[in-house]
């Protein structure tokens, strides 16, 4: 190397990918959030697949994905990473969890995470920012009311020691979460764009019908969201990525 110190690198921590159709059409969620981001490139590591997750000393900031597996089934992938994030949050890390990555940190940090008892929540819906988001380096820049784009049915149902919380939704009060100085989690997905939002809809119609929702009214009810895309790019900027 020289004795030239090498450059930290920003992690993003796979959980899932997304359904077969949409990546052939629209590309994976690494895609999506290196677009948000505005980051050319990261360090992926899928940890659904046991990749091995880096040394925090070689990290300069974390962003964890959404699943489609369930954070309260305690998957040993799962749990050894829920314990490499307690770490890197007490270490001061930069981490944002979104969807399971939002509640995989709640865990990680001592809340309780699982089923919804309000049930599935799925489409574009109203997020409300509450008075604790007005100051908040990475959500006060949001309007009081912004819409975004969920897909979940297991929630953040207590928070962790310390933690604050930043937003809620229709049937969700723990929406978005300030865990620490440097870390946050939101339950919703500012990485989906109106299209993917629809096409997630669509793909799980049969089972929202079954749960009593109806997919053609979540579908009218789908716009782009850019407020809450502009967590990624904000994120992005507070921590200085490259």
């Amino acid at each position: 190397m020289n004795g030239q110190k090498a450059l930290k690198q920003v992690t993003l921590i796979k959980t899932g990918s997304t359904i077969p159709e949409i990546r052939q059409q629209f590309g994976d969620f690494e895609d999506w959030f290196s677009a948000g981001l505005g980051v050319s490139g990261v360090l992926q590591v899928d940890v659904f697949r046991n990749q091995p997750l880096p040394s925090l000393e070689d990290t300069s900031a974390v962003v964890i994905t959404g699943s489609a597996a369930m954070v309260s089934h305690r998957e040993d992938w799962s749990e050894k990473t829920a314990q490499w994030l307690k770490q890197a949050v007490e270490a001061g890390m930069p981490v944002l969890g979104v969807c399971y990555g939002h509640q995989l940190l709640t865990h990680a940090l001592g809340g309780k995470v699982g089923p919804n008892p309000n049930g599935r929540q799925i489409g574009t819906v109203l997020t409300k920012s509450l008075d604790s988001a007005r100051s908040d380096p990475l959500l006060g820049h949001l309007p009081m009311q912004y819409s975004s784009q969920t897909s979940h049915s297991e929630s953040v149902l207590e928070l962790p020691p310390g933690a604050v919380r930043l937003a809620t939704s229709p049937l969700d009060d723990n929406f978005a979460i300030r865990f620490s100085e440097k870390a946050w989690g939101v339950q919703y997905h500012p990485e989906f764009s109106g299209p993917v939002m629809s096409k997630y809809i669509n793909y799980r119609s049969d089972a929202l019908r079954e749960e009593g929702l109806d997919p053609d009214q979540l579908l009218s009810k789908v716009t782009e969201t850019e407020q809450a895309l502009s967590v990624l790019k904000k994120f992005g900027e507070l921590v200085n990525l490259p």
